[in-house]
């Protein structure tokens, strides 16, 4: 009888280690990072959306190899869909590592912040996709002084304006472009870190569904159909990204 107890006691004593191997490993458990990107022509970009806490981080990068030399290669926004509609408040928009500006008099931002040229805004209505939040460094008729990142106002108006301080790309020639790019108050060469708080703790940017209606825009007016001063791409998640070369080499 004493054996048969002692077992009955190693099965609870397994069963309970086991409970708490789960437990811990569900403590640990880290939701993953999800990057959108899309390529037409000679234009490229992607935003990575990750969490931390109840922080949402996204890097938005203007990926091309190409030289900049008119506003409409300027990336000025991401506009997305959040899953649950989560209500998010600005925290921060700094310079990405290895970024820099061109064309601001003043120089380089103290402390990489570029904030007072950058906006958030949910609840959009108009926006491509009919998404419902962006991120942008030009207003589009949607984005105002209300709705910008803390920092200084680094380049006037008090507002998210123009393409200043959009994203010039990765292979930019920053000794060429017309007046709208040197003349611009400041460009950034060619990443920045937007964080944004509020999110629910069980959020996970790569389930399917969490994030939606990714769109990227360049120029300084939003159209339903590219123009020369203005070329929309659309997002997909990296798998998705060779079908849509290949529908547009068909």
């Amino acid at each position: 009888m004493s054996g048969f107890k002692e077992n009955i006691m190693k099965q609870r004593l397994l069963i309970f280690v086991a409970l708490i191997s789960v437990l811990a490993f569900a403590g640990f458990a880290q939701a993953l990072p999800m990057t959108f990107s899309a390529s037409s022509g000679s234009l490229s970009a992607s935003a990575t959306f990750e969490t931390s806490g109840s922080n949402l981080i996204v890097t938005l990068t203007n990926t091309s190899a190409a030289d900049v030399t008119v506003p409409s290669d300027v990336l000025t926004a991401v506009f997305f869909t959040l899953a649950g509609d989560p209500t998010l408040t600005t925290l921060s928009a700094m310079l990405n590592s290895g970024s820099s500006v061109y064309y601001d008099p003043q120089g380089q931002p103290l402390g990489g912040v570029v904030g007072g040229e950058w906006a958030y805004r949910d609840n959009l209505s108009g926006a491509p996709l009919n998404a419902d939040e962006g991120i942008s460094s030009a207003g589009f008729g949607l984005f105002g002084p209300g709705d910008l990142f803390p920092g200084d106002d680094l380049a006037p108006p008090l507002s998210p304006d123009g393409s200043q301080y959009g994203l010039l790309s990765a292979g930019d020639d920053t000794d060429t472009g017309n007046g709208g790019i040197t003349g611009s108050g400041g460009l950034i060469k060619n990443s920045a870190i937007f964080t944004l708080s509020g999110l629910s703790s069980n959020f996970d940017p790569s389930a399917a569904g969490a994030i939606t209606d990714v769109y990227f825009q360049y120029g300084t007016a939003i159209s339903v159909v590219p123009e020369p001063s203005t070329l929309l791409l659309l997002g997909f998640g990296l798998a998705g990204l060779p079908l849509l070369r290949r529908k547009m080499k068909r």
